[in-house]
């Protein structure tokens, strides 16, 4: 995929995310908040196995899962799933910026160390000072965003 466009592409999925946050918490105000996060994943799962169904290939290679490298490529849907519900119950505190903030620091906290070990077979890229620099600085954005 053109750089560009993903880098487009992943804009769009951080207003997606922006979005979801106060979304689910007024779900989880009417329903539950864990019963909000389940019928939250309860809708995505819908709609992702029509989208499955028309993609290439369709469902055909789903039960090709079991043969993955590693039981860790099987836990995205949990590490969603407790990041929407910690999400939906942060937000009434927090605020969306402060949900979104927090959540972007944790990301970019994580994603160096990914990236520094080379886990989950990416290319390793050394952490250095530059980016200890901009994690310090966005925790210092986190700071001050959530801050009263």
């Amino acid at each position: 995929m053109d750089r560009g466009f993903a880098a487009i592409l992943m804009v769009v999925a951080g207003g997606f995310i922006a979005l979801q946050s106060p979304i689910n918490s007024g779900l989880g105000k009417h329903v539950g908040a864990l019963q909000g996060a389940f019928v939250s994943f309860l809708i995505g799962t819908a709609v992702l196995f029509v989208a499955a169904v028309f993609a290439r290939g369709g469902l055909g290679r789903i039960g090709d899962g079991g043969g993955v490298t590693s039981w860790v490529y099987l836990t995205g849907g949990v590490l969603g799933a407790g990041y929407v519900t910690a999400a939906l119950l942060s937000v009434r505190s927090l605020g969306t910026g402060g949900v979104i903030a927090a959540t972007i620091a944790g990301e970019l906290s994580v994603a160096v160390l990914i990236d520094q070990f080379g886990w989950f077979g990416v290319d390793k890229q050394p952490i250095d000072a530059v980016r200890v620099a901009g994690i310090v600085l966005l925790a210092l954005g986190v700071l001050l965003v959530v801050r009263r």
